[in-house]
């Protein structure tokens, strides 16, 4: 008897195979006359060779599906099974509207005036500043961006980092090693891979370096080609900083550097990298720049109300 066996790599099993192994059933309701079987990480098919070529070319094509749209449900799995070409399953959505289906299908796409003049600026330029207060899906969008890249294939790597400056707390004293100190305080950037990226993928590009998240200290020295390389918090970037980290642009890449002047961490007298930069970089052809404000804010309702409460007693500088 002629045997396939297909390995899930970096795919979860129980998602791809369904609950109670749903999609599996369907699976063999399709293909009554092969021994469909799956255990683990893999499935096996037996039977007769040319139902196997249809079965082992029907199975990528779920595969695939699943890779990009992180979902598989009876709907879809019918749609593959019975279909020519990718045209004819493929959800016809516009890409200008959705950037990246993330974990379970959702669709992450941006939501304000502004979070989309960020995705067109990102498309026309190689470096870009998204300068707003908190909340307003500067991070969100960028990382979702990069991610998108990632996934099309226009960069090999994503790059995330911030500069550790302690906001009032002192990293020395939490316990672990550098990454383990380290890792809370990059939690929003993992947050927003974590909604788009399913756990297992997400955990092999770490481990491979296709997704490097360090603080702005690790970029000294560093060429980054092919890369989306996103600096977060770049308000507490001081003018060395900054300097630095926009000469490390190598070739094929895309900057992208999201901050909120109105929260900076500097010690007094020293000058925001961030601040500075918008100043000296906004006649150059080829940078971006969006500036994020209340409205853009997709938070609870009442961080738009916070953040104007404070606006009221905060003098500008």
């Amino acid at each position: 008897m002629n045997e396939v066996e297909i390995e899930l790599q970096e795919i979860s099993p129980k998602e791809f195979f369904g609950s109670q192994n749903s999609n599996i059933q369907l699976l063999k309701r399709y293909f009554p006359k092969l021994k469909i079987v799956a255990r683990g990480n893999k499935i096996k098919a037996f039977g007769d060779e040319e139902r196997l070529i249809e079965f082992d070319k029907r199975l990528h094509m779920l595969l695939e599906h699943f890779a990009k749209y992180n979902k598989l449900d009876e709907n879809g799995i019918e749609r593959i099974l019975t279909s020519d070409k990718k045209e004819d399953y493929e959800t016809s959505l516009s890409s200008s509207d959705i950037l990246v289906h993330g974990v379970g299908g959702r669709l992450i796409k941006a939501q304000t005036a502004n979070q989309r003049k960020l995705v067109e600026l990102c498309q026309k330029n190689d470096l870009v500043f998204a300068v707003g207060p908190a909340g307003t899906g500067k991070t969100y969008t960028g990382v979702a961006l990069a991610v998108k890249a990632l996934k099309e294939r226009q960069v090999k790597r994503i790059i995330l980092t911030r500069p550790a400056v302690e906001a009032g707390e002192n990293l020395g004293f939490l316990p672990g090693d550098l990454k383990e100190k380290l890792d809370p305080y990059m939690q929003p950037l993992y947050d927003g891979l974590r909604d788009m990226i399913p756990h297992e993928k997400l955990e092999s590009f770490i481990e491979k370096g296709t997704i490097q998240i360090a603080p702005m200290a690790f970029m000294r020295g560093r060429t980054l080609d092919d890369a989306f390389v996103i600096l977060d918090e770049a308000q507490n970037t001081t003018h060395a900083q900054m300097k630095m980290f926009l000469t490390r642009m190598g070739k094929n890449a895309k900057f992208m550097i999201t901050g909120d002047p109105g929260q900076i961490d500097l010690p007094p007298r020293v000058t925001s990298g961030l601040k500075e930069a918008l100043l000296v970089l906004k006649d150059i052809k080829g940078i971006g720049m969006v500036f994020l404000d209340d409205k853009d804010v997709i938070r609870h309702k009442l961080v738009k109300e916070v953040i104007a409460a404070y606006k009221k007693i905060e003098t500008p500088e």
